[in-house]
């Protein structure tokens, strides 16, 4: 198996943890304190991470240097991570956990679109069928229950729950694009290393960005953050090594396709959905998951 492969899958499965645990500090924490936990208790472990790599491959003396762009680069993309993660919690209140992930999963085909124009990234015609076949399934997840018309289309799509998860979605496909384009700044032969670093670097920037929103805005959200470190510890370990995952994914292959791969991701929310978190799964929406499912085998066919 491809190692992008490997990692991708290895990431929609951590990130589909973290984000359940961090559905359930909703009830200690606001939005802004549930996001910035990922961060700021992420910042150790990806330290840690980054450190027993660089020793593991011989490089803890050869580390590379972050330029201004690069730094540039990973700050927006850090940002865009902060805005998408705020925008997927809120919307899990709108209609839960599984449809809120299913909108946010457009990802894929923004994603697609966005490395197109931005980085030149090209991708077979059935990467792109599969891709199309795959926001179908989120579609056909988004209208379950109404009528499949377009005034249920516009019903769909205005919804809250919509509208914060296809803003979601926008947010983590320009990050995949900026933290590539960060990748790709750095002089180091090693992608994984290089992805390590700017794990590292783009969790202080947010620590510090949302953080310090977190501590002018909702100072006792701030010292809450603090107060629940034994809920919101897993959260952030779980993060580090998701987005490690994720940016080791980003430098070794397209990001239209580790993102189209990554939406296995919602197998993961439905099992996460239903055994951990309690709710209960419509069978429309396990059919528009197995749709997604089945657009991603027709983008790695086309690989």
């Amino acid at each position: 198996m491809p190692l992008w492969i490997a990692v991708t899958l290895s990431a929609a499965l951590l990130q589909t943890w973290r984000t359940a645990l961090q559905q359930k500090l909703r009830g200690q924490l606001s939005v802004n304190g549930a996001g910035v936990v990922r961060y700021l208790y992420g910042v150790p472990v990806g330290l840690l991470l980054l450190l027993a790599y660089a020793a593991a491959t011989g490089a803890l003396g050869a580390l590379p240097a972050p330029t201004l762009t690069f730094l540039a680069f990973v700050a927006l993309g850090g940002l865009t991570q902060i805005l998408g993660t705020n925008l997927l919690i809120l919307s899990f209140g709108a209609r839960g956990f599984a449809v809120g992930t299913a909108y946010a999963k457009t990802e894929a085909v923004q994603g697609a679109i966005l490395a197109l124009v931005l980085l030149g990234e090209h991708l077979s015609a059935l990467s792109w069928l599969g891709i199309a076949i795959g926001v179908g399934g989120v579609l056909y997840l988004s209208l379950a229950g109404r009528e499949m018309s377009p005034r249920g289309l516009l019903q769909a799509t205005l919804q809250p729950a919509a509208l914060y998860g296809l803003g979601a979605g926008t947010g983590f496909a320009l990050t995949a694009v900026l933290i590539k384009a960060a990748n790709q700044e750095l002089a180091h032969p090693d992608p994984i290393l290089r992805a390590l670093v700017t794990l590292v670097v783009a969790n202080i920037l947010q620590t510090v960005m949302q953080g310090g929103w977190l501590a002018l805005k909702e100072p006792e959200q701030f010292r809450a953050v603090f107060r629940t470190w034994r809920d919101s510890l897993p959260v952030g370990a779980l993060s580090a090594c998701g987005s490690a995952c994720w940016f080791a994914g980003f430098a070794l292959a397209p990001v239209a396709m580790v993102r189209a791969l990554g939406q296995t991701e919602i197998l993961f929310t439905l099992l996460f959905s239903r055994f951990y978190l309690k709710e209960t799964l419509k069978r429309a929406e396990v059919i528009g998951a197995m749709t997604v499912v089945a657009g991603v085998v027709l983008v790695l066919l086309g690989r």
